[in-house]
């Protein structure tokens, strides 16, 4: 099975598949976000965190390669009441468009092989303003031992080492890993292994 039918047949299903509330530590990240401007939520499936983003005030656009995925977005943007700019695309690929971002969210995108990975993070950063807030979070090799969630390919999780390296050249860099018990629907569901960044570009 592809891996765009397998997210596919992820999120056929009528109910959310990560719930509908925000991820956690988005939701921490709160205090950190400007009051206005525009926002990016990468890979942002059934919509949760773009939405979410959308209801602090701010501008935003939400990518995936998911059809099944970006209708319920659609549809839990209009439950809350805010409008979102949803693009279907491979967030791999996608036209990153320069310094077009006060934030950037990618929260536990970790189907990406390291090459393509290379390719969204260049992407990612290439749309951030100067001075606009990067929000990452992914789990860690840890979480294999964990098994509750998250990809089982070593070389898709997030280590502290592959974190500095890619983005130790940002302001005001975060990087705090901890395990802790997450439940967001019905794919988180128990202790897991994570990594949290938060950074500015210079």
């Amino acid at each position: 099975m592809s891996e765009y039918d397998r997210w596919q047949t992820r999120y056929a299903t009528p109910e959310y598949a990560f719930g509908k509330s925000p991820n956690y530590f988005l939701e921490s990240c709160k205090r950190l976000l400007p009051r206005s401007g525009r926002a990016l939520a990468v890979a942002d499936g059934e919509g949760r965190n773009g939405v979410w983003l959308a209801e602090q005030g701010l501008d935003v656009v939400s990518i995936d390669f998911s059809t099944a995925a970006q209708r319920k977005a659609k549809a839990l943007a209009a439950e809350r009441d805010v409008k979102v700019t949803f693009e279907l695309v491979d967030v791999h690929n996608w036209n990153y468009p320069s310094a077009a971002f006060d934030v950037v969210a990618e929260i536990f995108t970790q189907f990406s092989n390291p090459a393509d990975r290379a390719r969204k993070w260049a992407g990612m950063l290439k749309a951030l303003k100067p001075y606009g807030l990067l929000i990452i979070q992914g789990y860690t090799p840890k979480q294999l031992e964990y098994g509750t969630g998250g990809p089982k390919e070593i070389e898709n999780l997030y280590t502290r080492a592959m974190l500095e390296q890619e983005f130790g050249g940002l302001r005001e860099l975060s990087l705090v890993e901890e395990e802790r018990d997450i439940h967001e629907g019905t794919s988180h569901g128990g202790m897991s292994a994570v990594i949290n960044l938060t950074a500015r570009k210079p």
